[in-house]
């Protein structure tokens, strides 16, 4: 059992065999799924997935990068557009300095919106961090996120961000960057966090693990991510399997 808990399915680059690369996920022991929309289009395809797939769930949010216009109105229209009943997150938000636009005061106000609206609907945040490590703390504990919890998405912090991220109550989540050689500082990261406050994730299509680093990824792969977790924390792949599963769905409120 395997709970892939970031994906985007949506992407384009599955148009042409999505339900066959789906329903090889499925084989390969991925039970759930929760796919993440990140601009305006992708939010209505994820709701549509949601919709198909009983095994895919939903989280509604602008990425920082597209988030660009937003103001009051649109969060209103995300907020009703989320009450739909597959919507487990809002995600994935959060902080990109990686690039100048949009400017970073507009990307702190829009995360700021954002988990505002979270609040409202009673959700955990998916948070995007490339860049912002000390805003998006910052932010956290400002806006008291922790009073619904979520996920730092694709961790790639230090050792020191971790222990903050979990003092703050939030998991924290593991891609297949974790199979990379040069991921020595996130090998640190696995080996200090407890299983019960860690999630896996693909990020699909994007970040596959070695050896298909650079080839358009899947759900499938997760079992390159746990078995990684388990080498690196001295566990066996079904505890890493299942307790991330149980994590997820205990974190997501699946089937509750």
């Amino acid at each position: 059992m395997l709970f892939e808990t970031h994906a985007h399915y949506d992407d384009s680059r599955y148009d042409e065999d999505r339900a066959e690369i789906l329903q090889k996920a499925r084989e390969a022991g991925v039970t759930y799924i929760i796919n993440i929309s990140s601009d305006r289009e992708s939010i209505e395809k994820t709701l549509s997935l949601s919709k198909k797939y009983e095994y895919i769930y939903a989280a509604i949010g602008l990425h920082p990068s597209c988030c660009e216009g937003m103001d009051g109105t649109e969060t209103e229209k995300m907020t009703e557009l989320a009450a739909a009943p597959k919507v487990v997150a809002v995600g994935e938000i959060g902080l990109d300095y990686h690039y100048d636009e949009p400017s970073r005061e507009f990307q702190r106000k829009c995360f700021r919106m954002q988990i505002e609206m979270a609040k409202n609907l009673k959700l955990p945040i998916l948070i995007h961090d490339r860049d912002a490590h000390d805003d998006i703390l910052n932010i956290v504990k400002e806006e008291n996120a922790r009073e619904f919890g979520g996920t730092f998405h694709a961790f790639s912090g230090s050792l020191e961000m971790a222990k903050q991220v979990l003092k703050l109550g939030f998991h924290i989540s593991i891609g297949g960057v974790v199979t990379f050689k040069n991921a020595r500082k996130l090998l640190d990261v696995v080996k200090y966090v407890p299983l019960d406050r860690m999630l896996i994730e693909t990020d699909c299509p994007y970040l596959a693990p070695d050896p298909f680093r650079g080839q358009r990824n899947y759900s499938g792969y997760l079992t390159y991510i746990a078995q990684k977790i388990a080498e690196l924390k001295n566990s066996d792949y079904e505890e890493v399997a299942s307790i991330t599963t149980k994590n997820a769905i205990e974190l997501f409120k699946i089937g509750g």
